[in-house]
């Protein structure tokens, strides 16, 4: 009796660990872009869909696929972690690296790096109920001047 009370207990308090480690990251999941409330700079990308999933070691696997400023398919992907730290990202053209810093549980900045150099920084925040999120986006058009996108997503 006493053995099935403890599994009881032991198993109870994994699933509660389990339900608490997945509900951390609001992130986590596929988001689909809601275009009609979105504003775009005229010939930017649009992310259409952004996948977050979780990895081994802590680390976060984001695959986008959307479509450049022709109108063509875009796929690319990362693997990071929200340190901070630059990662490499694979399939983006204007973008070889990329860093995520969390600033709080719903929000993280973000710094897309092409050759060491900044081209696009932003804000992705999810909603307190976790079912949207926006990402206010700034980098530079192709006239080279300063252009800010203001991209809504729902959780699917």
């Amino acid at each position: 009796m006493k053995t099935t009370h403890t599994m009881l207990v032991t198993a109870a308090l994994w699933f509660t660990a389990a339900a608490l480690a997945s509900a951390a990251n609001p992130h986590i999941g596929s988001w689909k872009l809601n275009e009609s409330k979105s504003k775009f700079a005229p010939g930017g990308p649009k992310n259409h869909t952004v996948t977050y999933t979780e990895a081994e070691g802590g680390m976060i696997n984001v695959t986008v696929d959307g479509t450049d400023a022709d109108g063509k398919a875009v796929h690319w992907t990362v693997q990071c972690k929200f340190d901070g730290k630059p990662y490499k990202v694979e399939g983006n053209p204007s973008v070889d690296t990329i860093t995520y810093k969390k600033v709080n549980d719903h929000t993280n900045n973000f710094t897309g790096m092409k050759d060491g150099k900044t081209v696009v920084t932003g804000t992705i925040t999810v909603s307190k109920d976790g079912k949207s999120r926006v990402v206010t986006t700034t980098g530079t058009g192709p006239d080279g001047k300063k252009v800010t996108d203001k991209a809504y997503y729902d959780k699917e």
